[in-house]
């Protein structure tokens, strides 16, 4: 099966548009088991949370892929995930400012 049109078609975390088996393995060590636990929660969140748990800064484009996942669960928004980087650009600054000291700057 391709990825899902819309929400109602996405039995798995992979039928996501932008999930891959990587990314499914990262929502999952978050709790989301499903496509549909995706809605109502925040991108930056998770993002965050990821970071905690895994003791490192994840790339910025995990961000856009969590901000993409969270809109496909709202909204039926099957956008490729570098379409919402302009977003995730433009609210960097208050994320950074969220993450531990450590994990602030890419070494």
């Amino acid at each position: 099966m391709g990825k899902a049109h819309r929400l109602a078609e996405a039995q798995r975390l992979e039928d996501i548009p932008n999930i891959g088996p990587s990314m499914a393995d990262d929502l999952r060590a978050l709790g989301i088991d499903a496509p549909a636990e995706l809605r109502g929660r925040d991108a930056t969140g998770l993002y965050l949370q990821l970071c905690a748990l895994t003791g490192l800064r994840q790339d910025p484009c995990v961000l856009d892929t969590f901000i993409a996942a969270v809109a496909f669960a709202e909204h039926d928004d099957a956008r490729p995930w570098w379409a919402f980087t302009a977003q995730r650009k433009r609210d960097w600054p208050a994320v950074e400012a969220r993450l531990p000291a450590d994990l602030r700057r890419m070494r």
